[in-house]
């Protein structure tokens, strides 16, 4: 399964490729899905470009969403768009539309208790394990690891050499919690990365959260562009493994 990634954290500054209102946001996932992507994950913006968890500004991005596409769509939960963690789950017990899933990073304080709210709305879980954090620990003591919809093993690393060597060793950590992994990796490491998930038979995700560059290092023209070429780069490395169900 590839996920595409639409936007992230970044701000218009670093590309026009970035894209903040929920038009353009549907719009670009509906010429993902059609480039083979098979779930959405987003960052709902405000006006002014920063990330949000208000359900003024979730609810509209998941309903143009959805009516461009039908598959599964998912939002961040990231501390810099709401860094207080009880205000953090006050935000997800306000939302009038649900996600189908969230991303909760379980190096950030509250990852437990974000989650949990998820889960009691029935919002299905991507546990963010980052390389070289105390992420993996947390995880491991957690009440809610069995019942996450997939890891998400992510290499924020920029360089692609150590975050190949960081995602083997998070991988080799994981504990055997029997859910699916999405490994990915970030600016100079989001193909090498993408590219071992291929191999490993592994989900794995690309999108302008992720890079702003092709494989031969030209700039994306915008998510479906990169969607494509991860398709060639993940299929040629996939051989007889096969995907993760």
């Amino acid at each position: 399964m590839i996920q595409v990634c639409l936007n992230g954290a970044r701000t218009a500054a670093e590309s026009a490729a970035v894209l903040l209102t929920p038009a353009a946001l549907a719009d670009a996932a509906r010429q993902a899905v059609a480039a083979g992507a098979e779930d959405v994950h987003v960052h709902p913006k405000t006006p002014c470009g920063e990330d949000s968890l208000s359900p003024n500004v979730v609810g509209p991005v998941l309903e143009a969403i959805r009516e461009a596409v039908d598959v599964p769509v998912g939002v961040t939960t990231g501390a810099w768009a709401e860094p207080d963690p009880e205000r953090r789950v006050e935000r997800i017990r306000s939302w009038t539309v649900l996600p189908d899933h969230a991303s909760v990073n379980w190096h950030e304080p509250g990852a437990d208790s974000v989650a949990a709210a998820l889960l009691e709305r029935g919002v299905g879980v991507e546990a963010g394990l980052w390389a070289r954090t105390d992420a993996v620990a947390h995880f491991a003591r957690s009440p809610h690891a069995p019942r996450v919809l997939r890891v998400l093993a992510e290499a924020i690393i920029d360089d692609a050499e150590p975050a190949l060597e960081a995602v083997r060793e998070l991988l080799a950590a994981l504990p055997q919690h029997g859910r699916p992994v999405l490994l990915h990796g970030m600016n100079g490491s989001a193909w090498p990365v993408l590219r071992l998930a291929g191999e490993l038979g592994l989900h794995t995700r690309i999108g302008i959260e992720d890079t702003l560059l092709l494989p031969d290092g030209s700039p994306a023209a915008g998510n479906a562009q990169l969607v494509r070429a991860a398709k060639a780069e993940y299929g040629s490395r996939a051989g007889s493994a096969g995907a993760q169900g």
